[in-house]
């Protein structure tokens, strides 16, 4: 065999070797109340490219869209590998990425998402600002930033920011409701619409990161702030890590989600901070019986070592939880600041069931409504329109096989509060746990049999 042909072999083999980015996370998964499978990380290839190569910008003013999808490309025809993003401000389109490929935003590197609405159009339909769908083996890592540009997407209601954000907001140009309580970013001064009327782009609004049915998926060590709607949504996955991302955006972002999981299965979220303007950490498994039958249940999760400030819910699930949600352990997380602690949300039309359920080692403190709330009458309020409770005996949430313990909680209007029936909730557990500083009442539950309690002090 010749030189060259030794040297193509060592490369092939080389090239072969994939990297994998497993942490040592076997650690999380001793001494737990269920036994879950610790996830499988994605196999990347050791190939990189580098954004600037392919004619990318950093200067916050060139767009960058052709470039990430040429370096995409390119790695999709070597095999997979890693796309480096170097410091610099690096405005985009959406990133579509394939299997076996990572996306490496580097410390001080900025990927900023476009504000205008039109470069995330494809075929009539917004595209997410990072998505992947029925892709394997995908990753998103590094010390960088992904800014969604949300401010240029959300509704705004005036009862939630100061008299001088409001006069920033109409300045902007846009649209305010003849009742002044909202303003809508339709009809800006600088970029088009991308629907006829203001109620129908909202409608329209995307996600940061949407990856759907994707096996093997990590993000690692980045920050993602300011989407248009959600920040973090994976769905349908199997074997995803979020492992020290921060997830941040304005308290008062309408729909400003910050991880969510629908329908995905093992699961572990460790080392976040989440600071948003709706949910923290959430579980999710469709709507109704076509969800139910299309969707399967979120199963084999484990939330860990996670900070969530403000928030609706630190850890949450709900409101749609059809296809079930099983085997979940929640342990280690602080929430400081969030509006409720542990929030089980549902209503008719929209519930499935829990089972097998462990939440211990919470610490919260300067909850602003209850540590721990549990509804069955959760009606989805998009902005600018009425809540409607389905009118439906069908599809009941069933909260029940839920077991809280070790939970410290300090500051808060209620310590316990659940409203449904005992069919709906039931077999709740709270052992070992403190409310303290409760502003209102210690417990606010209609049938105090719903949750049987041990050593609980208020």
């Amino acid at each position: 065999m010749n030189l060259k042909k030794i040297l193509f072999s060592l490369i092939a083999v080389l090239f072969s070797a994939s990297a994998l980015y497993a942490g040592d996370y076997a650690s999380y998964y001793t001494g737990l109340p269920l036994n879950l499978p610790e996830p499988q990380a994605p196999a990347i290839p050791d190939t990189r490219v580098n954004i600037a190569d392919f004619g990318a910008v950093g200067d916050g003013i060139s767009m960058n869209t052709e470039a990430f999808a040429a370096a995409v490309k390119a790695l999709e025809k070597l095999g997979g590998g890693h796309i480096d993003v170097p410091a610099g401000m690096w405005l985009t389109g959406p990133i579509v990425l394939k299997d076996r490929m990572d996306l490496h935003v580097g410390r001080n590197a900025i990927v900023l998402f476009s504000p205008d609405k039109t470069d995330f159009l494809l075929d009539g339909k917004v595209q997410p600002c990072i998505g992947a769908s029925k892709r394997s083996d995908i990753s998103i890592t590094g010390d960088g930033i992904l800014d969604g540009n949300g401010q240029y997407w959300r509704a705004v209601k005036r009862s939630k920011v100061s008299e001088v954000e409001w006069k920033d907001f109409r300045r902007m140009g846009g649209t305010v409701t003849p009742d002044e309580k909202l303003w809508y970013p339709f009809n800006l001064n600088q970029y088009p619409n991308i629907a006829g009327d203001y109620k129908n782009q909202e409608k329209m609004r995307t996600h940061m990161i949407r990856f759907t049915e994707c096996e093997r998926v990590l993000i690692k060590g980045v920050t993602v702030q300011n989407s248009p709607k959600f920040h973090l949504i994976p769905t349908r996955c199997r074997n995803v890590i979020v492992d020290g991302v921060t997830v941040r955006c304005p308290w008062n972002a309408q729909n400003g989600d910050g991880i969510d999981f629908s329908c995905c299965q093992d699961v572990l979220v460790v080392n976040c901070t989440v600071d948003v303007g709706d949910d923290g950490i959430c579980l999710k498994a469709g709507d109704g019986e076509a969800a139910a039958k299309a969707c399967p249940p979120i199963a084999r999760v484990l939330i860990c070592d996670n900070t969530v400030f403000h928030a609706h819910g630190g850890f949450v699930v709900g409101s749609e939880f059809s296809a079930g949600v099983e085997d979940v352990v929640v342990c280690r997380n602080v929430f400081s600041g969030t509006d409720t602690g542990l929030r089980f949300k549902s209503g008719p039309g929209r519930g499935g069931k829990t089972s097998r359920i462990y939440i211990y080692d919470i610490i919260a403190s300067a909850i602003r409504e209850s540590a721990v709330v549990f509804e069955t009458s959760y009606a989805d309020v998009p902005v600018g329109r009425s809540a409607k409770t389905a009118n439906t005996a069908e599809w009941l949430p069933e909260f029940t096989d839920i077991h809280i313990s070790r939970m410290t909680c300090r500051e808060a209007r209620t310590g316990i509060f659940a409203r449904g029936t005992k069919e709906m909730i039931h077999d709740i557990t709270l052992e070992d746990c403190v409310f303290s500083q409760c502003a209102d009442k210690a417990m606010d539950v209609p049938d105090m049999s719903m949750i049987k309690m041990n050593r609980v002090r208020f």
